[in-house]
């Protein structure tokens, strides 16, 4: 086997077209007739091409490589969420660096220096806990980031987030209008602005009704979390008939925990509704009723925002917020006359 590499002038001559063409096919945010493209890149597939990277990453001063900062994968609906945030960003020339990062800001701080270290164009945060002194830090810098699922109470700071106040609200609207009088929540974390502004939704949705929380357990979005918060709520003379959980992770805890140790009837005894609509929510094991975090609309918005600040020197865009829908589904009772978000 030949150790020649095919060049871009070769490939060039192949696809008839100028050497500087072919650099411009394989530059992210450089703009050539999608004729070319195609036989660009037919005649790099041909020869066997494959970009200089350093190359291209010393002509244009940047390494085309995004930092994603998350704080686990348990939550299965950030899997989902960076395999769609790698995908569309592969789409655009960029690679995606990941970074674990525990719910503290030190650490979150310290692994923030390592991706500035290894020169990425731009940070992703997704990471639950982020300090004001990290964002105002990475802006001294000039180092374009946003955050994804995540927000501060800044909101002027770049970041997509699913409108959460709404959501909460409405699954305390649609809980109170099925009739149920023992409304739970158990909470994502009080240092979450995503989980303080579900709850403050939800505490909303149910005045409207005249209503107020039977009980609220801050469960930090965790599994073994929310199992614990539903057997305390179950071992006491009064019980909830209905429990709104912060995330479909912890409602999946929620309904295990209801059918399987402690014998009861979903929804006939309690209902449950989630937050999310991960795919494992529409199986029939849980057939979860949930507000659905509408994740292609978010990493489209995440990444359109990211790149401009990128390669357009685009100003840094303030929060910008999703609608989440009601996905009704088996978990819960369903209000008489309700249709589609409105009871």
């Amino acid at each position: 086997m030949s150790d020649t590499r095919i060049t871009a002038s070769e490939v060039a001559k192949r696809a008839g077209v100028s050497q500087p063409t072919v650099s411009r096919v394989f530059t992210p945010g450089t703009r050539v007739s999608p004729d070319k493209v195609k036989r660009v890149k037919e005649a790099a597939r041909e020869l066997g091409y494959r970009p200089n990277t350093l190359a291209r990453s010393l002509n244009t001063g940047r390494s085309y490589t995004i930092g994603l900062v998350l704080a686990y994968l348990k939550n299965p609906f950030y899997p989902e969420a960076l395999q769609k945030l790698s995908e569309a960003f592969s789409a655009r020339g960029y690679h995606v660096m990941v970074f674990f990062a525990q719910n503290l800001a030190e650490e979150v701080d310290g692994v923030v220096d390592g991706l500035i270290a290894h020169q990425v164009d731009g940070i992703i945060l997704a990471s639950t806990s982020m300090s004001n002194k990290l964002t105002a830090r990475l802006q001294d810098l000039n180092m374009p980031f946003v955050l994804f699922n995540r927000g501060q109470d800044d909101r002027s700071l770049p970041s997509v987030t699913a409108a959460n106040y709404d959501g909460g609200r409405l699954a305390g609207r649609f809980l109170a209008a099925g009739g149920h009088q023992r409304i739970a929540h158990i909470a994502g974390w009080k240092r979450s602005t995503n989980g303080r502004d579900r709850q403050r939704g939800f505490v909303d949705g149910l005045a409207e009704h005249g209503m107020s929380p039977f009980a609220i357990i801050d469960s930090h979005y965790r599994r073994n979390m929310a199992r614990d918060a539903t057997m305390a709520l179950f071992d006491a003379a009064e019980t909830p008939d209905a429990i709104f959980a912060g995330n479909d992770h912890m409602a999946f805890a929620v309904l295990e925990t209801l059918r399987c140790e402690l014998g009861l009837h979903v929804p006939g005894d309690v209902s449950v509704v989630g937050y999310d609509d991960v795919p494992m929510a529409a199986w029939k094991t849980f057939d979860l009723t949930t507000l659905r975090q509408p994740v292609n609309q978010m990493v489209a918005e995440t990444v359109s925002m990211l790149l401009g600040m990128i390669e357009d020197a685009a100003m840094p865009q303030g929060r910008v917020e999703i609608d989440s829908p009601l996905i009704v589904r088996g978990s819960a009772r369903v209000p008489e006359g309700w249709c589609d978000d409105k009871p």
